[in-house]
């Protein structure tokens, strides 16, 4: 009685046996994905990226399964022609229907591949105005923390086609500050003054690149003097505050003056006319 109940058949070329042994193997497979992907931890996973060992742990995974499932359903002799025609069908339907979704992940996984930026990385998404650092590459989306601590989810698709700039891939920086001198002064003698204070109290500046000094505007109450500097990269927040400070104390003690805006009043005497 119970060998006719297995041999009973379902639909054509499928029995309770041949679905019974399928349930099996896809058992089976699902403990050899496990195990696979227990080894791939322990194994590989530390020295690469946390995203990237995200990506291929599903990859993994999934891919061990959906292997064992054709395999168990090959070897029972189940058709799953049928079934790949609909689900065809059904792929270009949804396909239509969820463009951005596929672009999302098709994205999300060129990030991976050509890794422009990183996970832990500052940067910027120039085409959003969103800066900050790069917290998470996830399936569809990416999200970066703000530096004001506010989280900002982009969609892969944006995040792979916008301009990307990195703040990490380069080991140096250049800082840009504006320094305005008055008419009378004489600026070779203010640059000379700002480099020599550089050099002595700047101690992130490089010399190589050397510092350079630009006349960048004669501005309606003082001469400006563009100063850019060279710093390593782990110095930003600190380079313009003390560079500032630098300057105003320099040129304040050889007696240079820093304008401030000013504006004359005339005040006109009305004539009596009585």
């Amino acid at each position: 009685m119970a060998f006719e109940i297995l041999d009973m058949q379902l639909m054509e070329g499928v029995t309770v046996w041949s679905l019974l042994i399928t349930g099996l193997l896809m058992v089976v497979g699902v403990i050899v994905a496990r195990i696979i992907r227990m080894i791939f931890n322990k194994k590989f996973a530390p020295s690469m990226p946390i995203h990237t060992v995200k990506t291929l742990n599903k990859l993994i995974y999934y891919g061990i399964i959906i292997a064992f499932l054709l395999a168990a359903t090959a070897s029972q002799g189940i058709d799953l022609g049928g079934l790949v025609v609909g689900a065809g069908f059904m792929g270009i339907v949804i396909g239509f229907a969820a463009q951005s979704v596929v672009s999302n992940m098709i994205s999300g996984v060129f990030l991976l591949i050509e890794k422009p930026v990183r996970q832990g990385d500052n940067v910027e998404i120039v085409d959003s105005g969103v800066t900050g650092k790069l917290i998470d590459i996830s399936t569809f989306s990416s999200k970066i923390q703000q530096f004001d601590g506010t989280v900002v989810r982009i969609p892969n698709e944006k995040m792979f086609t916008s301009n990307l700039r990195s703040f990490i891939l380069s080991e140096v920086r250049r800082s840009d500050v504006s320094v305005g001198i008055g008419y009378g002064e004489d600026i070779d003698k203010a640059i000379k003054v700002i480099k020599t204070a550089i050099e002595n109290n700047v101690e992130f500046a490089l010399m190589e690149p050397a510092p350079q000094f630009w006349i960048s505007e004669l501005a309606d109450n003082s001469v400006n003097i563009l100063v850019r500097v060279w710093h390593p990269r782990d110095d930003l927040i600190e380079v313009v505050p003390n560079l500032l400070k630098v300057i105003k104390n320099a040129l304040d003690a050889e007696g240079i003056e820093i304008p401030f805006p000013q504006r004359v009043v005339w005040q006109g005497k009305a004539e009596n006319n009585a």
